[in-house]
């Protein structure tokens, strides 16, 4: 092993240990089986003839963020291309899958909202390890990943468990504002991941409190709905970061 692979691979001890925590505390805790009443959401008017239209609607920004996370991937050239361009194009399927799954929610449509979602963080821990490293290109990362996010959700289908999967999803929050001190320090690329995984705990936050904030808020919004808006700001703190990519370290 020559000298700047050992340093490049030394990079992601810290990722490697909180993974291997995760996992093993996922181990422990036993299978997560998904909600008996996930598909209750609380806002179900109807409008324009659309069911769900306040859920369905809200879908919107992944689509334009992801259009221009791709029309910014075509211009611009790097080790993490093919990272990136996973994880925008997966959020225009995102956009999709989720518009499909919330106009009649079941859980063989959710199954095409869930796997873009898990293909678009696989894009991203993608860009940002082959950034990490210096020298591999995202596509030997994006590969990997991207049998991770499938089989993640193939697992679920077939044995009921959300473990792999929500595992997949967990991992950005720490992994890209981690790797992005690693690789910037503290610029402005980093605070942009950090207020991202913010934004997406927030995500997580209002989708469990999802009928208690649409009373709380006189029924003008539902915690499903705040959901798919938090989410939307996160991947867009992630595609302003885009413009500071760097994968420069010392030797």
């Amino acid at each position: 092993m020559t000298h700047q692979t050992h340093t490049a691979l030394s990079r992601f001890k810290p990722a490697l240990w909180i993974i291997a925590t995760l996992a093993l505390l996922m181990l422990w805790h036993g299978p997560i089986a998904q909600h008996a009443h996930y598909h209750d959401f609380a806002d179900q008017r109807a409008g324009f003839g659309v069911p769900n239209l306040s859920d369905v609607l809200s879908n919107l920004g992944f689509a334009i963020i992801g259009i221009w996370g791709l029309k910014l991937s075509g211009t611009q050239r790097g080790i993490s291309r093919a990272g990136w361009f996973l994880g925008f194009f997966s959020l225009i399927l995102t956009a999709l899958g989720s518009v499909w799954y919330h106009l009649a929610p079941d859980d063989t449509r959710l199954i095409w909202d869930r796997l873009p979602i898990a293909l678009a963080c696989a894009g991203f821990l993608a860009a940002l390890a082959s950034q990490l490293h210096g020298q591999l290109k995202s596509q030997w990362f994006a590969v990997p990943l991207a049998f991770w996010a499938a089989g993640s959700v193939g697992y679920w289908v077939f044995t009921q468990d959300l473990r792999p999967y929500l595992l997949l999803q967990a991992l950005p929050l720490i992994l890209l504002p981690l790797w992005q001190w690693q690789i910037s320090g503290r610029h402005r690329a980093f605070w942009l991941m950090f207020f991202a995984s913010l934004c997406y705990i927030l995500a997580k936050i209002t989708e469990l409190q999802d009928l208690a904030l649409f009373n709380a808020l006189h029924h003008i919004i539902s915690g499903h709905t705040l959901k798919h808006l938090f989410a939307s700001l996160a991947c867009l703190f992630i595609l302003r970061s885009r413009k500071y990519e760097t994968a420069h370290f010392p030797a």
